[in-house]
């Protein structure tokens, strides 16, 4: 069964797409999983400390074991000193959370699923504008109502990237390579029938 996502332009065709990607059930617990997992994909986890095996310079005891009055010592190294290592010192880290291909396609179906009953899915036939020129551009968004949000082509597109990286709040995206959490924060999505197609091959 085919359901119909609406076009961008007042009285324009719209697109029919499948049901099995654009008409499942907002699955909440799935999505909030999928975007943990991509944020969490996405942290670098480099932060390091040194350890008191990690510092240079103790190899030698400081004084010998007994009866120098002094406490106990066998490197100068020890967290208890200064210049010495980091106790409990922070490692590198892998923040990556496993999510199988299966839950990430029916988390992405649940999205744009949610996200065309909102009514914040349309299609719009031709978003590239002749030339790079932001003006142009601007005024293609006020004739379709679009002041900030994502849009997604199916390919690269370099005059759309270029006339759009002035305006504020406004995101390109190819169709393979979309963000879980830009498509759950735009306010509106923007995109073209090959983008919708090329999506939905992806998800089914």
């Amino acid at each position: 069964m085919a359901i119909q996502i609406p076009s961008a332009q007042a009285g324009g065709n719209g697109l029919a797409v499948s049901e099995e990607v654009f008409g499942r059930d907002f699955n909440e617990p799935l999505v909030h999983q999928l975007v943990v997992s991509y944020l969490a994909a996405a942290r670098s986890g480099t932060k390091a400390q040194k350890t008191r095996s990690d510092v240079s310079g103790g190899g030698a005891k400081p004084w010998k074991q007994k009866g120098s009055g002094r406490a106990r010592a066998g490197t100068t190294r020890s967290p208890l000193w200064r210049t010495g290592g980091v106790t409990f010192a922070a490692r590198n880290r892998n923040y990556e959370q496993k999510l199988n291909k299966k839950m990430y396609r029916a988390a992405m179906r649940s999205i744009f699923s949610e996200l065309l009953r909102q009514g914040r899915l349309v299609i719009e036939q031709e978003l590239s504008p002749s030339e790079p020129k932001t003006k142009s551009l601007v005024e293609k968004f006020e004739s379709i109502g679009f002041s900030r949000g994502l849009l997604i082509t199916e390919g690269l597109d370099m005059n759309l990237l270029l006339s759009a990286r002035n305006i504020p709040h406004v995101y390109v995206c190819e169709a393979r390579s979309l963000s879980p959490v830009e498509l759950v924060h735009s306010d509106k999505v923007v995109m073209t029938p090959e983008a919708a197609k090329k999506i939905e091959e992806a998800l089914l």
